[in-house]
């Protein structure tokens, strides 16, 4: 097949682009002419609260990458989308995570398929964003309307896709859940021993991770109260926060020190570079993902990949990936509930028994799987 992927990728950085750049690897690899269409503007700058758009690291080799689509020019989305028709792609894949994108996308996507030949088929991380806004009502609607089928990384966004869908009174599309694939290409797993000397911390320490983004659904808030309530029963427990702030640091500097957390806690505020995944996930005992809200998540995958045990809330998506008490936890969030997980994982030594099972879970989550349920979506038009 001819494929287009419509969004994020090289050279905007984040899980989006790294996700759309190994799905294309996979297309690639099995045979298929791919190219990858992305941003020329992403965000206008006033929408996007952290310190650049754009990764320092060199292009992915072997893909073809062009810059076409201004997210805010309806001229451009025109010039785009009769671009697209021309060049006739069987499948043009829209990434979709925010209904900002929802105007461009299904316009787009409408011009394209009047060749008689493009399927449109959505890559959905999100229906409903965390953070959800009128748009949502306003635009989700008018993208669904121009998709021939979708591809949804957990069952909660395919439950979210219908319920769009409904609200057009339309024929259902074809839509099929393909859990998120592990994130396999960050190098091989470093020992605690040199992960923490690589980073300047003290491998005789337990340390749990908490990767990404700082936004306020990611639910910060309830682990650090849930570290405080355990602080006692865990002296060599500390906590590792790794990514960049979308959101007022020193309220969370002040919930540490109110929980007397001050020399429990490692922050490092800044975007953390693929190269250096491998040093904070080789460093830690246990992944924590507290978040209030939730569809799916890149960092469980990146866990599964290191082979580390993960902490998350039953929220969205996230259960149906974390087993509960077989790779780790998937519990209520609160702090109270993450506090006795915690408790359990730390004082029963269960990280060896969880490590296991996770090397046994993480053969389902293939590349392969992915480009399958794309390729069986468009069959069913």
């Amino acid at each position: 097949m001819k494929v287009i992927i419509l969004g994020t990728s090289w050279p905007y950085r984040g899980g989006l682009a790294t996700f759309n750049e190994r799905l294309a690897k996979q297309f690639v690899a099995e045979g298929h002419e791919v190219e990858m269409w992305t941003f020329t503007l992403q965000y206008p700058s006033f929408l996007f609260p952290g310190k650049t758009q754009y990764t320092s690291e060199p292009a992915p080799e072997g893909l073809v990458i062009r810059r076409e689509l201004n997210s805010c020019n309806p001229f451009n989305w025109l010039r785009v989308g009769r671009a697209i028709r021309k060049a006739a792609p069987d499948m043009l894949i829209c990434c979709y995570w925010m209904s900002f994108f929802a105007p461009a996308y299904g316009l787009i996507s409408r011009m394209a398929k009047k060749n008689g030949k493009t399927r449109c088929i959505a890559l959905v991380h999100n229906m409903i964003p965390h953070e959800p806004n009128i748009l949502d009502k306003l635009f989700a609607p008018y993208f669904v309307k121009s998709q021939d089928g979708f591809v949804a990384l957990s069952e909660s966004v395919v439950g979210d896709i219908e319920r769009v869908e409904s609200q057009e009174s339309r024929v259902k599309s074809p839509k099929t859940f393909s859990p998120h694939p592990i994130y396999d290409h960050y190098g091989e797993q470093m020992s605690k021993k040199e992960a923490c000397a690589a980073l300047g911390l003290d491998a005789k320490k337990d340390y749990m991770l908490f990767f990404g983004l700082v936004r306020a659904y990611k639910g910060l808030d309830l682990l650090l109260d849930a570290f405080g309530k355990v602080k006692e029963q865990l002296p060599n427990l500390q906590l590792i926060i790794a990514g960049e702030f979308y959101e007022d640091e020193e309220k969370y500097r002040t919930q540490i020190e109110a929980n007397s957390l001050k020399d429990r806690v490692i922050v490092r505020n800044e975007f953390i570079p693929d190269g250096d995944l491998r040093k904070y996930f080789g460093a830690a005992d246990l992944i924590v993902q507290p978040y209030k809200t939730a569809t799916q998540s890149g960092v469980t995958q990146v866990a599964f990949h290191f082979e580390k045990p993960m902490l998350v809330t039953n929220v969205g998506g996230l259960g149906e990936i974390v087993h509960n008490g077989k790779m780790g936890y998937a519990c209520a969030p609160t702090a109270e509930a993450i506090s006795e997980d915690l408790l359990d994982y730390f004082t029963n030594n269960r990280q060896a028994a969880f490590t296991k099972y996770l090397q046994k879970e993480k053969t389902k989550y293939a590349w392969a799987n992915m480009t399958r349920a794309f390729i069986k979506v468009k069959g069913e038009n």
